[in-house]
């Protein structure tokens, strides 16, 4: 492990730290190491709640790594048909039996707002989360689950604006939005996560786990939708237009800290393709 960290706090309740600098981005090998959390929580029978949480309060994940080739998942166990490897892992993260939950300090954009809306709860800190699905500006859409689970949590308006809008939400906004569960002050945010992640790994583990499996068919979105929404974002990337997109970006700042990434909605609509 070299971009998760697990601590098992009891035997009901693990925490995953998410550290990979600069910025926290989403690629092959994040996939490999939340693949492997997950098989053993599914195998876990005394596990409760999973907490996901950053090591850096700048990035939760900042987004997928455009220079990730892929190249690492050679030889991984195969993809449930028509998925890519990280829309597959975000739907075993979505229907892991325990519960799981996203404490969301710093940017989540792009496929760091998809892994946490793969998640069964998120919570922010008012004043330090970004969440975007930025992925518009570079002439593609979401194509990790976002298309799929935002209307899900928002409502259709609310879910076009901020897929078509490109645009930051801070933690106050998202709560109002639905995009996140709370919004929490900063102040609080740790003591807050903590007794709710506690209280809840107290409770039957049992009694969770039937929860979660009668609300998940209730509100997932099936798969065959999260696979048609992958290959159109994998079809966009491929296009001159988006690959230009990318090279202006990463002439920028793109995956590097600095203002480019801290202002990510802003600085890539300059490059924005008009196809």
């Amino acid at each position: 492990m070299t971009q998760l960290t697990l601590t098992r706090s009891s035997a009901s309740l693990w925490r995953v730290s998410i550290e990979n600098p600069p910025v926290n981005l989403v690629g092959s090998q994040f996939i490999i190491e939340l693949r492997a959390i997950l098989e053993a929580a599914e195998n876990d029978p005394d596990l409760a709640v999973i907490l996901f949480e950053s090591a850096d309060p700048d990035y939760f994940l900042a987004h997928w790594d455009l220079a990730d080739d892929g190249s690492a998942l050679a030889g991984q166990p195969p993809l449930v048909e028509g998925l890519t490897p990280f829309t597959d892992v975000l739907v075993r993260l979505s229907k892991v039996p325990a519960l799981t939950v996203s404490a969301i300090r710093g940017r989540a954009r792009g496929a760091g707002s998809e892994f946490v809306l793969a998640t069964d709860i998120r919570f922010a800190s008012r004043e330090r989360a970004v969440l975007g699905q930025f992925e518009v500006t570079a002439g593609a859409i979401p194509g990790g689950g976002g298309v799929a689970r935002l209307p899900r949590l928002v409502g259709r308006g609310r879910a076009l604006e901020i897929m078509a809008g490109g645009e930051d939400f801070d933690g106050e906004l998202a709560e109002r939005y639905g995009y996140v569960n709370r919004a929490v002050p900063d102040a609080e945010f740790e003591a807050f996560v903590d007794a709710f992640v506690t209280r809840v790994s107290g409770f039957s583990v049992s009694t969770i786990r039937e929860l979660k499996s009668e609300v998940d068919p209730r509100t997932l979105p099936e798969e065959a939708e999260l696979a048609a929404q992958a290959r159109l974002f994998l079809a966009a990337l491929a296009t001159p237009e988006v690959r230009e997109w990318v090279r202006q970006s990463f002439e920028n700042g793109l995956q590097q800290a600095g203002p480019f990434e801290e202002k990510l909605a802003e600085y890539s609509a300059r490059y924005a393709p008009k196809r």
